[in-house]
């Protein structure tokens, strides 16, 4: 296995990181302090193909595979974690559900929009009482002639007042029924379908999160996604390569946090030298780095199994999990190393640590995981 980035992979990784310092990294304060989401920027990762990044160049796409993805989610996270998460929730979520199952005239319908960043994607799964549960759901659609009546909320939306297309997952069968959910694509404008509240989060908060309610909402059958009964399954599928960026965007959070805190640790001098001299710091960069290195083999080893269209859930399940944590013990350690000035919101560490925490919960809780990656070894 050859670990080298391509000549075309560094060019990728350095025209997205030179994008995140220019473009993200003067406003990340501002949009933090603020939840300010910043679509415009959408718009510009657009024009460099960061919309579309696995989608066909036929549909407008980079047609790029999983590898360069870790790589710029992960080149973006380092900077800005919300930034992060909002492009892989457009990328991974919203646009590989339409590109991985939808029909040729939806994908020429919708992928050229999206890919281009005119418009914003979001995908909705979660309800208010059932997030792992999902097998419950509430919101539900029921058939009227040519259309569907759905009705219910989703919550947790990335996205869900500034998309412009959400793919839904709704129960349109019996309840605890695998096969008794279906995916819509529903455009923004469409009667019935409403943004409510937006969250007050403890990080993420350039990413914009918030209730998605539909009442009475009108679907034309057109806009099923597969076949219905098909939804809850093709959502799993979606979920394997959401949680590699998920793993890639805390993957991303854990290096940003690191080199603050060697540049930190070079630069605070205590006791009369600098404190990186010192080995109790100097063995917490050592313990970053061996975690940080062991996420990224497990990610690219998720995306191997993609790219050889082999079942990902396992590895992608471990790979989450264990960049996520790692994103969290990394982040807390900075701080540490930072002290008090850690503590602060002048210095970066004290945003990457409330960002993150939610890599530790969306698409799948750690738990979720272990549960994930338990049953399956029980299986074998």
């Amino acid at each position: 296995m050859n670990f080298d980035y391509s000549e075309q992979q560094l060019m990728i990784q350095q025209m997205v990181e030179d994008f995140a310092n220019k473009e993200i990294q003067p406003n990340i304060n501002k949009w933090d302090e603020h939840q300010i989401f910043p679509i415009d920027l959408f718009k510009k990762a657009g024009d460099l193909g960061l919309m579309g990044i696995l989608v066909p160049e036929k549909y407008g796409g980079a047609g790029l595979g999983y590898n360069e993805y870790i790589l710029i989610i992960e080149e973006i996270s380092k900077v800005c974690g919300a930034i992060g998460l909002s492009l892989a929730a457009h990328n991974s979520l919203c646009v590989n559900h339409i590109l991985k199952f939808s029909s040729e005239s939806q994908k020429e319908k919708w992928l050229p929009k999206l890919s281009s960043g005119e418009w914003i994607g979001s995908w909705g799964l979660t309800e208010p009482n059932t997030g792992s549960d999902a097998m419950r759901m509430k919101c539900v659609a029921e058939k009227d002639g040519d259309y569907w009546v759905i009705n219910g909320s989703k919550n947790f939306i990335t996205h869900g007042i500034s998309s412009d297309i959400i793919v839904v997952i709704v129960r349109t069968g019996d309840l605890l029924d695998s096969h008794g959910m279906t995916a819509f694509a529903i455009e923004r404008g469409t009667e019935g379908f409403n943004a409510g509240k937006k969250e007050d989060k403890l990080g993420m908060r350039a990413s914009e999160t918030a209730e998605v309610i539909f009442n009475n909402c009108r679907v034309h059958e057109e806009n099923i996604i597969g076949k219905i009964g098909e939804g809850f399954i093709q959502s799993m599928k979606i979920l394997d390569g959401g949680r590699i960026s998920i793993g890639a965007m805390a993957l991303g959070m854990a290096e940003g946090a690191m080199n603050a805190a060697i540049s930190y640790s070079k630069e605070r001098e205590q006791f009369g030298k600098t404190i990186s001299k010192f080995q109790g710091i100097s063995f917490k960069l050592a313990d970053m780095a061996t975690e940080i290195e062991a996420s990224r083999l497990l990610l690219f080893k998720a995306a191997s199994q993609i790219l050889n269209a082999k079942k990902s859930t396992y590895f992608s399940a471990i790979a989450k999990y264990k960049a996520s944590e790692v994103a969290v013990s990394v982040s807390n350690q900075a701080v540490q190393i930072f002290g008090g000035y850690g503590y602060v919101k002048d210095y970066p560490v004290e945003k990457f640590y409330r960002d993150s925490k939610l890599s530790t919960i969306g698409e799948g809780t750690s738990e979720i995981q272990k549960l994930v990656i338990s049953r399956t070894l029980l299986n074998k």
